[in-house]
Parts: structure tokens; sequence; C-alpha cells
């Protein structure tokens, strides 16, 4: 059985880590807000106060936060311990800049640093079907698969540390991208008096038919923006982490500029703690 530190309990982390314990991993969990935790330890996963205790005597190691500054904090803090991580997998949706200084700091510690984001919300990592964009050496693949098939249903190798990272901020453009032109879409619509559930009786069936705004427009039509599988605060984050990787690459993204004033906009009334279907309230009439 393989001792395995994982650094972060959020929405993800949470259901990633019973996934972990289900197929014969001991997990040593801990989390920031170590009170968010607590529901693991009645389940019998181990949870620790502290990253270092956490991590010590654990081969591999696994950070899922919400940005770079709190993955940068928690695993050095956890790299310190004694009999530390030899193999760091670093899942979480931080950008380019922060995943390099996490390379920086694997060096620093001689680990082996996997960068290794996931695609999917909270119900895929419920349901262990995240998509894994592992990138990383060669050698460090027969420690991270066995972690990749407990919490994924499919795991793309695309090179070295860091290309993960610039493959995640790609797909999180799409997604937000997405969300607002169907808040924006069903906006017209309802200022239209155009019944929201007539979008997709004219696109069923069709290749402009998606699943997913599906989904999110029944949320948006419905109003009710609670059962969280992604907060549109952490999708604001990806935004900024988006529009930064363009300004690096001397492009412009005005489409991805417009949606996340939306998202600022819709943080600003306070639903940033609500799914990020929740742009909708920045566009819909009145707003």
């Amino acid at each position: 059985m393989t001792e395995l530190a994982f650094l972060g309990t959020g929405v993800m982390g949470t259901p990633m880590i019973r996934n972990l314990n289900d197929a014969g991993f001991a997990v040593h969990a801990y989390n920031r807000t170590v009170q968010r935790a607590q529901p693991l330890r009645h389940e019998g996963i181990a949870v620790f106060d502290d990253p270092a205790e956490a991590a010590a005597g654990c081969p591999v190691m696994v950070t899922m936060l919400s940005e770079g500054d709190a993955v940068l904090e928690v695993a050095a803090a956890a790299l310190r311990a004694t009999d530390g991580p030899e193999t760091w997998i670093q899942m979480s949706t931080i950008g380019t800049p922060a995943t390099e200084r996490c390379e920086a700091l694997a060096d620093e510690y001689d680990v082996t640093f996997v960068d290794a984001p996931v695609v999917g919300t909270r119900t895929p990592a419920e349901q262990g079907s995240l998509t894994i964009l592992a990138s990383g050496p060669e050698r460090s693949r027969p420690v991270a698969e066995p972690v990749f098939d407990a919490v994924g249903a499919r795991t793309l190798w695309l090179g070295e540390a860091g290309v993960g990272s610039r493959a995640k901020v790609m797909v999180n453009t799409w997604v937000i991208g997405v969300v607002a032109a169907l808040a924006e879409t069903l906006a017209l619509g309802q200022a239209l008096e155009l019944d929201p559930d007539l979008l997709f009786e004219i696109l069923d069936g069709g290749p402009l038919d998606l699943p997913y705004a599906r989904i999110k427009a029944a949320t948006m039509a419905a109003g009710s923006f609670d059962d969280v599988s992604f907060s549109l605060s952490l999708a604001r984050k990806d935004a900024q982490l988006a529009c930064a990787a363009a300004d690096d690459a001397g492009i412009e993204l005005p489409a991805l500029d417009g949606a996340l004033a939306r998202m600022l906009e819709a943080e600003r009334r306070g639903h940033g703690d609500e799914d990020m279907a929740a742009t909708y309230r920045a566009f819909e009439p009145g707003a």
C-alpha cells in the first residue's frame, strides 16, 4: 500500500482523495482550513493539521489547491518533512509562471516534478472520470500513473513538465467562452421573450448541441447557482491566467476579455462562491 500525501480537500480534492483511498492508497490528507477536511477523518482517512506531518513518510505528494501561491506555500512546507516525498504531482490549475516556480522548488529538494492539471468538475471527480493533462519526465510514469488511474478515466502525456499547465489554460479558455456565450445567448432570448428551452429544441441532435451547455443552461434558467461544480471565483481566476498567458504570447483575446469583465462584475455582486453559471447574473436583462 503506497502512502500518499494529498494537500487540498476542496470541491475537487475531497472526491479525488476518496477515489485514491478506494484504490488502496494510504492517503494523508491536509487542508489549509482544517475543519473542511474533518469529514474525511470520519471515513477512516488520516487527516493532518500540518503539511509537513502529512507528507512525512509519503513517497508521493499531490497538490490540489486554489491558486499558485497557495500551492507553493503548502508544498514548500511539505517538502521540508523528514523522509518526505520523492515525487510531487501538481494537479491544481495555476498557469505557467507558478508552474515554473513549482519546478524550481522541486529541484531545490531534489524531487521529481509532474505537472498534471485535470479537466473536469465536481461530478467527474466524484466518478473518477477526470481527464489528466500529464507532463513530466519519463521516469515519473510508473509512480504517477496509478494515481491518475484512481482519479481519472483518461491520461494524456503531453511532454516535459509545463506543457500540461499550458494545455489546461487553453482548455479553460474554451470552457469560459462557452459559458459566457451561453449566458449572453439566454439573456438575449429572455429580452426577446423567448423560452430558454427553445434554444436547445432548435439545436437538438445537431453539431451545435453541446451537453455541457445544456447543463449550464438549466442552471441559468432556474436562477439557482448554489449547487457548485466549479465556483465563479475560481473560473474568474482561470480566465485571468489565460489572459496573462495571451499577454505573454503577444496575442489579443477580446472575447475572453469580455467574458472576464462579466465574471468580475458578477463576482462584485456577491456571486463568487456560486457556480460559474452565475456569470449569467451580469448578462440578464436589468443587470
